[in-house]
């Protein structure tokens, strides 16, 4: 199955609500929550209040992916927040293993994310324990970036490997999604599609996520 999880980092925060209720009836998926600490991303976007507060709004899957330094100080917190899926970064993690064991100690599924220039190789060690691995297709930091088109490569290869090896993890894909590109995405392998602007940035975003679903299903 793919599934859509559309990126709140787009939506207008001052209607959420009403915002989310709109993506629910164009079947997203999941809701996916980008944590920046402007220190491992140079932005800041929010805490564990805010998802606290998407938990009450929805019965969706809680996607969230922490873009921030020493993420396992707060792991526990995203998690009581209502977290359902916890997205780490490769570059950031010194001790991969114990975070993604911490993640899942305390209920919540573990994934990996890795940016543009990071090796598929750098993962070779976890793929068995690993829920999801997002792959970065822009330098996070910012919504409303342009797909970098060398990452249908990247997609294409973790697919080939997950195939393989059989992996069970879902491949996510995270960053200049939109209608003009994700078919192709899906074609190359990806299961879980982030899509914020494309979505949240439309005059209608039911329409824009139905459309999104039919391109990827």
């Amino acid at each position: 199955m793919k599934l859509l999880a559309p990126s709140i980092l787009a939506a207008d925060f001052s209607n959420l609500r009403q915002q989310i209720r709109y993506t629910e009836l164009g079947g997203a998926d999941w809701i996916h929550c980008d944590i920046m600490d402007g220190k491992f991303v140079p932005n800041i976007s929010f805490g564990p209040s805010i998802v606290s507060a998407v938990k009450r709004i929805t019965d969706l899957t809680i996607d969230v992916h922490l873009m921030i330094e020493n993420p396992d100080s707060y792991i526990e917190d995203f998690i009581n927040a209502g977290a359902d899926i916890i997205t780490v970064h490769q570059e950031e993690v010194v001790h991969l293993d114990r975070t993604l064991n911490l993640i899942k100690s305390l209920g919540a599924k573990a994934a990996v994310a890795v940016n543009p220039a990071t090796p598929l190789n750098s993962l070779d060690e976890i793929l068995d324990d690993v829920d999801m691995i997002l792959l970065m297709s822009v330098n996070p930091g910012f919504g409303g970036q342009n797909f970098i088109g060398k990452s249908i490569k990247k997609i294409e290869q973790l697919s080939k490997i997950k195939k393989e090896n059989n992996n069970r993890f879902l491949i996510q894909v995270d960053g200049g999604i939109d209608k003009q590109n994700i078919s192709q995405v899906s074609n190359a392998g990806c299961d879980v599609f982030v899509a914020g602007s494309a979505i949240f940035k439309n005059e209608n975003i039911t329409a824009a996520s139905v459309e999104l679903k039919k391109l990827i299903t």
